[in-house]
């Protein structure tokens, strides 16, 4: 997926944002990502006049703003995201209650 990121931006002479920049596309987009899910799940929603996005795309949107920012830092997102799993799986393996089997 990084590749693919790379391709696209890399054909364009402005190339990735600052980091400051890629900081508030992606809280703009975990903006839309949020509007979308109290849309959809709590209290307020949609007027008729709003455009119709779901938040399987705005989950897109947050992913390649994500995998941009990576890149922009020269960050493996599998390695960061293989880390962040290790750590998880390690200190909350016992933090909640285990489907029996």
């Amino acid at each position: 997926m990084q590749t693919r990121v790379d391709r696209f931006i890399s054909q364009f002479e402005e190339g990735y944002f600052s980091p400051e920049v890629m900081m508030l596309r992606f809280t703009e987009e975990l903006g839309e990502l949020a509007r979308e899910v109290n849309h959809l799940y709590g209290p307020k929603k949609k007027k008729a006049s709003e455009e119709a996005n779901t938040v399987e795309d705005e989950l897109g949107d947050v992913l390649f703003v994500l995998l941009s920012f990576a890149n922009s830092l020269d960050i493996d997102a599998a390695k960061a995201f293989d880390r962040a799993m290790t750590k998880i799986e390690t200190r909350d393996k016992d933090r909640f209650t285990k489907k029996k089997e």
